[in-house]
């Protein structure tokens, strides 16, 4: 099961961190992988790394928010490892890093640098790859969103969790339009993982399973996602939180 062979997947945000593991479990599964980051070396040491473990995996260094560096992008791929019928969306932290804010204390512009990144970024990822997906029948996009979409947590987030939240919309009505083509739009909603400070200390007193999350648990999520078994799953959000939240 989950045998990925003959697939190519581009990770957008991998040069590390969650993407990183989820290119590496792709990988593992024989996806051949394109790994994105802002930094072009970074995704070529990543790649490095996935293709030193026995994988197959190149870097890509492009900017999501730019639909010229993704045409690029898509073109240097499909010329190296053939058409991407596996999206994964997980760009999602600004270059600057997230600004931690109540929302009276912004001003309207700085929605900005976060719409541009997890919601156009996104929109600007499936407009390049989804034609060629439903042409050939068969493709899958995955999302990784974050659990603050979905709670409201009092960490000054309002901004990115509302990009998220348009994302999470996003994939819900792409999965509608391309269904009948063998195309699938899923999300991944992310709680505390272990890339944030302190992260499996709060999680000892707030999740059930009593610790952060890691980038191999979203690598396995997403694994599932992009096989053949996952067919009849489109237009959902899982929920990989460690039980911090069971609604």
């Amino acid at each position: 099961m989950f045998d990925l062979t003959g697939h190519t997947a581009l990770i957008t945000g991998a040069g590390q961190g969650m993407g990183l593991g989820v290119a590496r479990a792709l990988a593992a599964q024989g996806a051949k992988v394109a790994v994105n980051d802002y930094y072009a070396e970074r995704a070529e040491k990543a790649a490095a790394r996935i293709c030193e473990a026995g994988g197959t995996a190149i870097g890509v260094g492009a900017d999501v928010t730019d639909p010229a560096s993704i045409k690029a992008m898509i073109a240097e791929i499909e010329r190296r490892l053939g058409p991407v019928d596996i999206l994964v969306n997980n760009a999602g932290i600004p270059v600057e890093g997230v600004k931690y804010a109540k929302f009276i204390d912004t001003k309207p512009e700085d929605l900005e640098i976060y719409v541009d990144l997890n919601l156009r970024g996104v929109m600007n990822c499936v407009r390049a790859v989804l034609p060629g997906m439903c042409e050939r029948g068969w493709g899958r996009i995955v999302t990784i969103s974050s659990e603050s979409w979905r709670l409201g947590v009092n960490m000054g987030l309002s901004l990115y969790a509302t990009s998220k939240a348009g994302a999470v919309g996003f994939m819900r009505q792409i999965s509608v339009e391309v269904g009948s083509c063998g195309v699938t739009a899923n999300c991944i909603s992310l709680g505390m993982m272990n890339n944030a400070p302190n992260a499996d200390a709060i999680c000892k007193k707030t999740t059930s399973v009593g610790r952060a999350g890691t980038p191999e648990d979203v690598g396995a999520a997403v694994v599932y996602f992009a096989s053949k078994e996952a067919a009849w799953v489109t237009g959902q959000v899982l929920p990989l939180n460690g039980g911090s939240c069971t609604a």
